[in-house]
């Protein structure tokens, strides 16, 4: 098998198990998953708002879960670690999900990208671009962004720090795809200065260095 091959079939199973995981703990707050591969195994960290749904009475759910994982997808000896959503509105999952769900509500989706949108740099993010795609008005398909603070769009900065989701949801003109992008708090840049204050030194201390 070719590396391209094999490269591909990889992200197509990763994006399977991810679609599988959304439709099952949608109410749970499903926010992602982590597919690592390990000399013991796969590691599976999923992402949550409510992690004893996830895990079940007794961890059943979470047996049956690693069960479907290697049967179904094929994954090897599947460990599965659920981690919970501190900051709901800084994951990109969770908020292409809640504007889907308000799309699915009859939301008008203006109101829905500028409500996410302050929700997400209220809580700290330093930039957010928000897509909505679809028969938004008219029977032709358009695109519609919401756009706040600085958000880089290539190089390292963009591959490291900025976290991005996309989330489909059918309606009655079409369907409709939501994509959210977030720079979250903290993120450093390869121009960026830090000043340092250079300590002061008194007379008699620069003195007693001399002798």
């Amino acid at each position: 098998m070719s590396s391209i091959r094999h490269f591909l079939e990889e992200n197509i199973k990763r994006a399977e198990i991810d679609e599988y995981l959304s439709r099952e703990f949608e109410r749970a707050g499903y926010g992602g998953v982590d597919i690592t591969r390990t000399p013991l195994g796969t590691h599976v960290v999923i992402y949550t708002m409510r992690p004893g749904i996830v895990i079940g009475r007794g961890g059943e759910t979470i047996k049956n879960l690693a069960r479907i994982l290697e049967e179904k997808f094929g994954l090897s000896n599947p460990q599965i670690s659920v981690a919970e959503i501190e900051v709901p509105e800084l994951n990109p999952y969770v908020m292409a999900s809640r504007i889907a769900s308000a799309l699915r509500r009859g939301i008008h989706f203006r109101r829905a990208g500028f409500w996410s949108l302050n929700q997400i740099m209220d809580a700290g993010a330093l930039g957010v671009e928000i897509t909505i795609s679809g028969k938004l008005r008219t029977e032709r398909a358009r695109t519609e962004k919401f756009v706040a603070g600085y958000l880089p769009k290539s190089g390292d900065p963009a591959i490291k720090y900025v976290k991005k989701a996309v989330v489909h949801v059918q309606l009655k003109p079409g369907t409709f795809g939501v994509k959210v992008k977030i720079l979250p708090p903290g993120a450093k840049f390869p121009d960026q200065v830090e000043i340092i204050e250079a300590e002061t030194v008194n007379e008699e201390e620069m003195k007693e260095a001399e002798e």
